[in-house]
Formats: C-alpha cells, structure tokens, sequence
C-alpha cells in the first residue's frame, strides 16, 4: 500500500468510494451524490498545506482518502481542521484507514499551523470510534438525531485531538 497526495487523476475513484456511502451508508449524512463538477471543486479547496488530501493506493487502486477540511467559515477557526477518511468497501479492515490517518495526522503536526483536529462521525459507527480513539482522538460530546437519513434519525459524535 502507497499513501500519496491525490492526484486529479483519482477525482472519479475519489468521488466513486464518497458516493458510495452517500447511497449506502451513514459515513456521511448526505443525501444525494455528488457530480465530477462539485468533486472537481472540492478537489482544489484540498490543495493547501492545511487542507491536503492523501490517498491510498493498493495494488494500483485508490482503496482510500483521507482529507482536512475547514471546521467552519468564521476567521478564528482557522487552526482548526475537520478529518474525513472514507475506504472503499472491498479494502476495509486491511489497515488502510489507519495507514491514512497516520500519515495525514504527521502532514497537520508538519504543518504548524493547525492546532486541533475535530471528527464528526454517525453514531453507531464503531470501527471509526476506534480508529480515532487508537490515535489519540477524546470524546466530546453527541448532537442527538442531528440527521435524517435511511429512513431514521442519526445522531452525530464529536472527536477532538489537540496536536500542539
């Protein structure tokens, strides 16, 4: 397995494992896929030294990304930075969510500019509790039946991990 900063190359696997779990899972909470367009636009907003993007490639194939985002718009949360990490279904469990995690927590520590890593997961969702309870990330704090989705309210928990 490779981890790399993802190339426009992967913008359709990219797009491919997110829209995956827009229609089939709860990793996110969006209801509606998104198009090449808004991926291609979501792409450059992660181009920054705060706001990489890295995938994973395993035996020639994006299995993976892990991305920083913006926590918010307001000015004073600009050391502040929201971690997503989708794996594709057929490369769960084989260490990929954690080899993204490592290498995109060293990228945000490298930086110097960030000072917190927030993550905001679905409920229920024990195999990304775990991850992040693995690297460090505390508990928080829930938002009860934030989300509709599937046909039932979701609540959602917060992460917090302090890297300097």
């Amino acid at each position: 397995m490779i981890i790399r900063k993802a190339a426009e190359t992967d913008i359709p696997r990219l797009l491919e494992i997110y829209n995956y779990e827009v229609i089939n899972g709860v990793s996110t909470l969006d209801l509606t896929p998104k198009t090449l367009e808004e991926w291609k636009e979501w792409f450059a907003l992660h181009q920054t030294a705060e706001h990489p993007l890295l995938a994973a490639e395993t035996d020639g194939v994006v299995s993976g990304y892990a991305t920083l985002s913006p926590y918010r718009q307001k000015e004073a949360y600009k050391t502040t930075a929201e971690l997503s990490v989708y794996i594709a279904p057929e490369f769960r469990r084989q260490g990929v969510a954690s080899a993204l995690m490592r290498e995109i927590l060293k990228l945000a520590r490298e930086n110097g500019s960030l000072h917190l890593i927030v993550s905001v997961i679905t409920s229920g969702n024990a195999a990304s509790e775990a991850l992040h309870q693995k690297f460090g990330f505390s508990y928080c704090g829930t938002i009860h039946e934030a989300g509709f989705k599937h046909g039932e309210y979701r609540s959602i928990d917060n992460y917090e991990l302090m890297i300097r």
